[in-house]
This record gives C-alpha cells, structure tokens and sequence, in this order.
C-alpha cells in the first residue's frame, strides 16, 4: 500500500518526498494521443472506462505517488441545465449572464452531477490496488463560472467581472449555487473512491485581493469547511495568484498547491506543517522548464529539493504540464526526487 502522498499530506514526516504531475493524464504521453485518435475529448470525458484508461497510462509509465481522475473543470455544469462542448476549450453557447439566467439554474441532486466521474474512479481504484492514493477533483466556483458566464477562455474574462460589479447580489447566487453543487460532487468522489479531492482555481489571478475577501472567499471557505467536516482531505491550487497566497493559507484546506510564480522556500519558512494552521504545500516547478530537456530539469528539481524542506512539501509543477514535454524530462523529475531519498537512506 502507498499512502505516501495522503500521509504528507497531513503533515506526517515520510521517507521522501511523494511526487505526482498536474496534467499528467493527458497530451505529452504518446499513448494519449494514441487514444484521442479514437475518441474526441467529450467522448474520453463521458465514458468510465476510457476515462479510466486515460487516468491510468501515466501510472504505467512512471511510479508516480498519485493518480488524478481524468476528467474536465466543466464535468458538472452539465447537471445545472448548461449546455458546452469543447473546440478546444470550454464553449458555452448560451452563457449565464443574468439574474434570470443564475435564477434558473438547476438545483441537481448529487448523483446527477457528472455521474461518469465517479464511475471512473471506481474503475482506477480497483485497478490501482493500492499502489498510489487516489485524487479527485472539482473546479472552485469563481474559475467555473468563468466560462459558464463569459462563454469560452477569453483574456481577462471581461463578462465575468462585469457581473460581480453589475449585480452583486446576483453573482454571489452564482457563486453558492456552484459551490454547493462542487461540494456534493466532491463527495460524490469521495464515495466512489478518491482519497483526496483538489480544487482548482484556474482564473484566481484575476482577482485583486479586496474583491477576493468580499466575493469569493466566503463561498470557497463555506465548500471546504464542509468537506473538512466530512473528513476528506483537500488541497486548493489557486493558478496565478501569489498575491493572495496569505489570504489562502487561512483557508480550512490541508494543503495549498503553489503556482510557479510563487517563492516555495518563503512560503514554507512563512507556513507551519501540521496543527491547526498547518498546510501541506505542493509545486511548484515552472512547466516550461521540461521543455529544456531532461538535464535542466533534473537540476531545476534538485534546487528546488534543496531550497523547500522534505516535511510536507508534495513535489509537483506550478501548473499542468504542457503537450510538448519530452518524456525524458518527466522522467528526470521521478529520477531526482527518488534521488534524494536514496541519499538520506
């Protein structure tokens, strides 16, 4: 049994480091795209079974300490009565922009929201036989209603934005309907066989830290406050928001994950392990430093081993890693970090 991950998690001191990648089902594995050639993302998405062999092909390939289900930010606003599909990102034909719109969202009972995630990761549990915890996962209300309300990745999401200050009340409707559906699918996850469950907050960076505190901290505290209270660990990545790392650090979360732009070594001096107020912190390697080839990483990763101490730091990029990645250079991440522990052996 490798509970590695899920220990260092919780604060506990472990033989090394655990190490998995963001992104890591997905376009930089050659046998993905092997899969895409049969079946288009929505497809990969919608059927467990494929989903579930997306899920899995990393963990093949290299002994990494988790395994996150293969799955979408947009797999539950299917549930609310929202209708997208993906070319290549989210695309929201009649997006959410109104008090109407909000108003007449569906209110879906938690087996309904994306029942296809669960039924994923009941296949990857099996078939993991113990060997490496299990992550779930669900977008944080703010980053999901980016595309719900805007209707597609745009730069700055200017509807987005433009709601918050138009109707505020409005938007803070938006903001606890889909953090209370996030919150029952997260469980949902929990019931099916995820061990950990991580939000991810893509578009937090556009936020400035007075608008966070009056708008969206209430709904993200009140979503893992709650599934704290259910006992299920939690890591939030907020992606692009060094500036509200000192906000998130008071959040009921077990661990933070850091987005490339932040200092991993100041935060960990700043952030206790364990306790109450303790937090794992997980990263916080540049993506584009696999991209230089297997060297370069193997050095960036050991300056990184060096500077963040071994206690509660969870080794992993500062965002997903990119199509483009040379496996050799994943490969020097495992090597490093298994590196280290064999040192201290």
């Amino acid at each position: 049994m490798n509970d590695l991950f899920l220990r260092a998690l919780k604060g506990e001191k472990t033989e090394r480091r655990p190490l998995w990648i963001m992104r890591q089902a997905g376009r930089y594995l050659p046998e993905y795209r092997e899969l895409r050639k049969e079946h288009t993302f929505e497809e990969l998405c919608a059927q467990p079974d494929v989903a579930a062999e997306a899920t899995l092909q990393p963990m093949a390939r290299f002994p990494l300490d988790a395994s996150i289900v293969f799955a979408d930010l947009m797999s539950p606003v299917a549930a609310l009565g929202v209708d997208f599909h993906f070319d290549p990102g989210p695309i929201v034909p009649r997006p959410v922009r109104t008090a109407a719109d909000i108003r007449a969202l569906r209110r879906p009972d938690p087996e309904e929201i994306a029942p296809e995630v669960p039924a994923t990761l009941r296949i990857v549990k099996k078939k993991l036989a113990g060997r490496a915890n299990l992550i779930g996962f669900a977008g944080a209300p703010w980053s999901i209603a980016a595309y719900m309300v805007e209707g597609k990745g745009g730069k700055g999401f200017p509807h987005l934005r433009a709601l918050l200050y138009q109707d505020p009340v409005a938007f803070g409707e938006l903001m606890d309907h889909l953090a209370q559906t996030c919150t029952a699918y997260a469980k949902e996850q929990v019931r099916a066989g995820a061990d950990v469950i991580q939000i991810f907050d893509s578009w937090a960076g556009l936020l400035s830290e007075a608008v966070y505190d009056e708008h969206i901290e209430p709904h993200l505290r009140r979503m893992l406050s709650e599934l704290r209270a259910a006992g299920i660990p939690t890591i939030y990545f907020a992606q692009g928001a060094p500036h509200l790392t000192h906000r998130h650090v008071t959040l009921p979360c077990d661990g933070l994950g850091l987005c490339w732009r932040t200092d991993m070594a100041q935060a960990r001096r700043e952030i206790p392990v364990g306790g109450p107020d303790g937090k794992a912190l997980q990263g916080n390697l540049d993506p584009t430093v696999l991209l230089a080839g297997p060297e370069t990483t193997r050095r960036a990763v050991e300056q990184l081993l060096r500077a963040v101490p071994a206690h509660g730091h969870l080794v992993n990029l500062g965002h997903g890693i990119l199509p483009e990645t040379p496996i050799e250079s994943v490969q020097a991440i495992v090597d490093a970090v298994h590196a280290e522990a064999e040192v201290k052996a």
